[in-house]
């Protein structure tokens, strides 16, 4: 029942941006990425001004004030607690700027484009000098009210605002998580499929979809119900941290959320979507810069859990920088990830930050796990000093803009066996549309594979690490787990005997043939 209301959901969700994409891109000039921002940017505007007003409506309610709406509310007499609020939220809004009373005036604001520009503007500075500065500082850059996109004169622009207003206005969104769905996800999700023939593909970047963000996180959790610190080092729109959030319960992880991410788009968006996910402002310490070279976060690790889907094989500096090697995060293994791949520089940064009573759970392109040279002898290293739990092979087509069969690599600390367990969840997944997809069962039968570690014909193998030494480190799951024959068996006695019968049915009707011929010619 819970899969068919998150279904319903997405598909009510889906079509109203269907709708908005008509609009903007379709019948527009608008291009899908930009589109993207302007619906990323409006809902955002859209929950910061409900989450506000909720907190302050919940503190009038409670104070016996119960006819009480900030929404309402004269700005002179909202100004007042302006450094309060930004103290307990993070930012401020006027009541007159709130999304709802612009939604509302916005068709007969002929200035709309400027208001809003305003108003960004003012959200923005609202944190300036303060804990919060950096976290809002140029959230909304990519918000351009003014591109000759939306159109080329300032009514045309007003009119296409209007429609971004009215369609953010339109959605089954809740602050207060009562949909079923993750509204933000699941947008991001659907316009990067919708845009597949450019989505995710610049810098090997792919959108992780939130089933593989759950089944990542739940192998971090097993056995635990609170962790120290949630990190990601190639957090993109930072749908992995928020998986994370979900599952363990953000109050539950005690020092907050840690990500990096190298695209400034794609940063601002992922500091978005944690406020979006009402994770506070002093709970998430996100980071632009490169992770490899530049990482951000020397002062917080080790972590806890680290979830990742980082960029596949993308090039990175490697040996060209002779200072690398002596990096404490490559430095053990001996050898650098190859520069035109940068996949096992990251495992290693990983491990690195890694804490010794914590998980690491990656999403990674199969080449590594089977490619000699540098990479073999990093994977060497991992599995002599036995840090590496498991490999799942995942079904193929599950991201958007590839579809290859990726892998997961699991890395703990402090191991009691020297065994490696391999998965074969390349079946564990259901057609949509042109995609595969993991549903809950899915999750679940993996999840149970890894935890409980026993053998299972076609499904997994726990192989000792001196046995794939013997195999040169190849980590590929079909070295290990056994491909089931799915063709189909054939018996060859009873063939025989179907093939004599019709043998002897062909001989007793060319009899019959040969006499009617004989009749006709005499």
């Amino acid at each position: 029942m819970a899969d068919n209301n998150r279904e319903t959901e997405r598909a009510a969700l889906y079509k109203t941006l269907w709708n908005m994409a008509c609009d903007f891109v379709h019948g527009g000039t608008v291009s899908p990425n930009d589109f993207k921002q302007y619906v990323f940017g409006m809902m955002f505007y859209r929950f910061i001004s409900e989450n506000i007003t909720n907190y302050i409506n919940k503190g009038e309610i409670e104070a016996g004030n119960k006819d009480f709406n900030y929404a309402d509310l004269k700005d002179s007499d909202a100004k007042g607690v302006k450094d309060e609020l930004v103290n307990e939220r993070g930012f401020f809004i006027l009541p007159s700027q709130l999304f709802v009373n612009v939604q509302k005036r916005a068709k007969n604001d002929e200035n709309l484009n400027t208001t809003i520009e305003t108003i960004f503007r003012d959200i923005e500075d609202s944190a300036k000098g303060t804990d919060s500065e950096s976290d809002f500082k140029g959230l909304f850059d990519d918000f351009d009210v003014n591109s000759n996109s939306l159109g080329k004169t300032v009514a045309k622009r007003n009119e296409m605002l209007c429609k971004l207003l009215d369609g953010i206005a339109s959605m089954e969104l809740s602050i207060n998580n009562e949909t079923s769905i993750d509204a933000f996800g699941d947008a991001y999700e659907y316009l990067m499929g919708m845009y597949a023939s450019s989505a995710g593909k610049k810098g090997g970047e792919f959108y992780t979809p939130q089933e593989v963000s759950e089944l990542l996180t739940r192998l971090c959790v097993v056995g635990k119900t609170e962790v120290n610190k949630v990190y990601d080092p190639a957090c993109g729109s930072g749908s992995l941290l928020l998986k994370a959030a979900k599952i363990l319960g953000k109050e539950n992880v005690r020092q907050g959320f840690f990500g990096q991410e190298i695209n400034i788009t794609t940063y601002n968006l992922c500091r978005i979507n944690m406020f979006l996910h009402d994770i506070e402002y002093d709970k998430f310490d996100i980071a632009n810069d490169d992770t490899l070279i530049a990482p951000a976060h020397w002062d917080d690790e080790p972590f806890e859990v680290i979830v990742s889907n980082p960029p596949y094989s993308i090039p990175w500096k490697g040996d060209d920088d002779p200072t690398l090697i002596n990096d404490e995060r490559f430095r053990p293994a001996g050898v650098l990830a190859p520069k035109s791949k940068a996949d096992l520089a990251f495992i290693m940064h990983s491990l690195s930050w890694l804490a010794t009573n914590g998980t690491a759970a990656i999403v990674c392109f199969p080449g590594i796990m089977y490619r000699g040279g540098a990479e073999q002898k990093i994977r060497k290293y991992l599995i002599d000093n036995n840090f590496i739990d498991c490999i799942i092979q995942l079904p193929d087509n599950l991201f958007y803009g590839t579809s290859i069969a990726t892998c997961i690599m699991v890395l703990k600390k402090g191991k009691a066996e020297n065994k490696t367990l391999f998965i074969d969840a390349n079946k564990e997944c259901i057609k949509v549309t042109n995609n595969n997809k993991l549903t809950t069962d899915n999750i679940n039968n993996i999840i149970k594979a890894f935890t409980e570690k026993k053998n299972k014909q076609y499904f997994t193998n726990l192989v000792s690490n001196d046995d794939i030494a013997k195999q040169n480190y190849n980590l590929s799951v079909s070295t290990y787990v056994e491909q089931e024959d799915t063709r189909e068996k054939i018996d060859i006695k009873k063939l025989n005997v179907e093939i004599a019968d019709i043998v002897e049915k062909e001989n007793k009707l060319r009899i019959e043939i040969d006499k009617i011929i004989k009749e006709i010619e005499a």
